[in-house]
């Protein structure tokens, strides 16, 4: 694969219960607006059902609404949780936000990560990765127009088939989400779609020295070729997405303060008190758990500089990925978010995109030839203004 990039925006999202609920979508759409405007390839929202700090039930409807209030960015699900829903439901409703927005979405699907959500729908979560591979293979089937009859124990369909086709010949783009099980890449290399992985536990390490198992995201590839070698497909690095928190500020010492607070709150708030993740509460362990988390990789946080050299890092560790997705976490609230995405885009981005390759040539290029230019240009100025002169005599 060459050394381009994309990147895009991972919302969960998640917000610290307190503020408004519908202020907090309203928010979440004007990120989507800004991402738009500031070139970002991708924005993937989630699907939560339960804790109060995952506020979007449906990310396809969110999805329409930010399709109408940008242009040119793709619009996924971060992911549909394809056990609690009908196959032939969520391919339906996946073709028709295809036209929606004109050839922009990608389907994003996973198992689903709430055991509060499996537990409210009724879905045992021994059951959850079974169900998501029957699933999707029915979703395959339909969104390629083929007519699907199948019964398990949780669905059926008879003759069915899906009256829209793509917007754009040859379909539009799958991922399957992937966590520290090789289920997810295994699934996405024999079906021929692409992978999603998370590049490190969203709650950083527990405690410094543990691992965060970023060491394994080599294997995690290798798992998906190996499974699309088996089934005839090729697997293309190029495809495969990771997702980690990034935050960027004017210095390294900024962009810690901007976030750690935040990062605090939802570790002991979300993590510990909501999920039960066995977290102690000493803010001295959780310091040296935020700097160890962030010296491992498992956060990018820091100055233009400090974030390039993590994203160089991190394609070193895994031998190579094609886009980058900012876990977007409300750590830094509003505006320091809004700032941060900005230099990303401006600073960080254009290291990987090659887009400011051309200007930094043509600068080197006039710098190496300056005295040679300015030379002519003093001869020529000189000549002019000698001509000058004779005609005024």
């Amino acid at each position: 694969m060459n050394d381009f990039m994309r990147f895009g925006l991972f919302m969960s999202p998640l917000h610290p219960i307190g503020e408004d609920p519908n202020l907090l979508m309203r928010r979440d759409l004007g990120y989507a607006e800004l991402a738009d405007e500031l070139n970002y390839d991708e924005l993937w929202v989630g699907e939560h059902h339960s804790n109060g700090w995952a506020t979007i039930g449906s990310p396809e409807i969110f999805l329409a609404a930010a399709a109408e209030r940008t242009r040119r960015i793709k619009l996924a699900t971060g992911v549909m949780a394809l056990p609690y829903h009908h196959p032939y439901m969520a391919a339906a409703r996946a073709a028709q936000l295809d036209h929606l927005t004109r050839g922009r979405f990608i389907l994003g699907v996973g198992a689903g990560s709430l055991a509060s959500d499996m537990h409210m729908l009724c879905v045992d979560p021994a059951e959850a990765r079974r169900r998501t591979q029957e699933s999707l293979e029915t979703i395959v089937e339909l969104l390629r127009g083929e007519t699907v009859t199948r019964e398990t124990d949780w669905f059926r369909l008879q003759d069915a088939r899906i009256q829209h086709r793509s917007f754009e010949p040859g379909g539009f783009e799958i991922t399957v989400s992937s966590a520290s099980s090789p289920f997810g890449m295994r699934l996405a290399g024999r079906l021929g779609v692409n992978a999603m992985s998370h590049a490190a536990p969203p709650w950083g390490m527990v405690r410094a020295g543990h691992s965060l198992g970023m060491e394994k995201l080599a294997e995690q590839w290798g798992h998906l070729e190996a499974a699309a070698a088996e089934a005839g497909h090729t697997a293309d690095r190029s495809t495969w997405r990771l997702t980690l928190p990034v935050h960027v500020a004017e210095t390294r010492e900024q962009a810690l303060e901007d976030i750690y607070a935040g990062w605090l709150r939802q570790r002991n708030e979300y993590w510990a008190g909501t999920h039960g993740m066995p977290m102690g509460r000493s803010e001295v362990g959780a310091r040296k758990a935020f700097e160890a988390t962030i010296e491992a990789g498992g956060i990018i946080a820091g100055g233009v500089e400090d974030c390039v050299a993590a994203i160089h890092k991190l394609r070193d560790i895994t031998g190579g990925f094609g886009c980058l997705l900012n876990s977007v976490t409300d750590w830094a609230g509003p505006e320091r978010t809004r700032k941060s995405f900005d230099l990303f885009a401006r600073y960080v981005a254009p290291r990987f995109k090659g887009s400011t390759k051309g200007l930094q040539e043509s600068q080197s290029w006039v710098a190496s030839q300056a005295a040679t230019f300015q030379e002519r240009f003093n001869a020529a100025r000189t000549k002019a203004m000698a001509t000058s002169a004779e005609s005024q005599n």
